[in-house]
């Protein structure tokens, strides 16, 4: 009888594929993966809205500086540090209604490319990195940091399910992005100011919840159960009313008289365009899912703001150097 046996097992390669397996584990590859997807848990496309407490702060500062575009640069950055904390925080916490979003699903947590344990310890680093910058940055007073914290935590764990209340703590946590500015550079914000900001960034929120109500209808996020498609547009008109009317009363009460009518009267059409080709994109080209996106890539709304920031940049100019008017002539 003849006895089929197999080849020696020293010429079989199986041994050595644990070890390669367990080398392609821990490959740069996947390092970068992971680098990558801590990357993206901090949405760096949502840091320009920390950027917010730029532009309006400087238009209303007198005399600008190296010391003073240095306190206001390191608030956008403690913002963008305080954000970015709460959006690990948000999707750690909801992370498990996320695996039933169509599209949050694969966010790095959900989608369990990062594990909470990796997602808390990313979240300490930023927490640290933060304390310390707050520390032994320049001097200025930073509650409204604080208080966004505070805001956003509140958010994630209830406040982000019950309508209204939903939108108007987003929109505060714009509003405390604004005030942070002016504390960091030492001037006065006006009270017309904050009511335009406020309404306006309630608009571009309601103008989100209004797609996403026409789009997947309320089952993804609780709190649109209190609202409809017409509730929705009945608000985005009273916040766009109130947003116009507050950058006008803005506008007025910041410039010196004689180019008051000029800056008042020329800054209306802007202000009407600007909400109105907003609203266009929302209600006719059923956009505004990123109100982000449509405020810094639609070329009218861009074109626009160009135009208003010229008349309002050389009004100002020549309230500030009333020869500039005299050399015209």
């Amino acid at each position: 009888m003849t006895v089929l046996v197999d080849p020696p097992t020293l010429d079989r390669p199986a041994p050595a594929a644990a070890p390669m397996a367990a080398r392609a584990t821990d490959s740069p590859a996947t390092d970068r993966n992971l680098v990558r997807d801590l990357i993206t848990l901090i949405r760096p496309h949502q840091w320009a809205k920390n950027l917010l407490v730029v532009p309006l702060v400087l238009i209303d500062t007198p005399r600008l500086g190296l010391g003073l575009l240095g306190r206001v640069s390191w608030a956008v950055l403690l913002f963008t540090m305080v954000s970015a904390l709460v959006y690990v925080w948000n999707d750690v916490y909801d992370r498990h209604r996320d695996r039933a979003h169509p599209t949050k699903r694969n966010r790095p947590i959900a989608s369990g490319r990062v594990s909470v344990p990796a997602a808390y310890a990313f979240g300490a680093l930023i927490a640290t990195a933060l304390v310390a910058a707050v520390a032994f940055g320049p001097a200025f007073p930073w509650w409204p940091l604080a208080a966004y914290l505070t805001l956003n935590v509140a958010y994630s764990r209830g406040l982000k399910h019950l309508p209204l209340l939903d939108v108007l703590v987003v929109a505060g946590g714009f509003l405390l992005r604004v005030v942070q500015g002016y504390l960091a550079a030492g001037v006065a914000v006006s009270s017309w100011l904050l009511i335009a900001v406020f309404s306006l960034c309630l608009l571009l929120i309601l103008g989100k919840r209004r797609h996403e109500m026409a789009v997947g209808g309320s089952a993804h996020r609780p709190s649109l159960a209190g609202y409809s498609v017409q509730y929705l547009d009945l608000l985005i008109v009273l916040c766009a009313a109130v947003a116009i009317s507050g950058f006008l009363g803005h506008v007025q009460a910041t410039i010196p008289t004689p180019y008051q009518a000029l800056a008042l009267v020329g800054s209306t059409p802007f202000a009407l365009f600007a909400v109105a080709r907003y609203l266009q994109v929302v209600v006719v080209d059923g956009d505004g899912g990123e109100p982000t996106r449509v405020l810094l890539k639609d070329r009218a709304m861009l074109v626009n703001a160009l135009l208003w920031g010229v008349l309002i940049g050389g009004v100002l100019l020549v309230t500030q150097h009333p020869a500039l008017l005299a050399l015209a002539h």
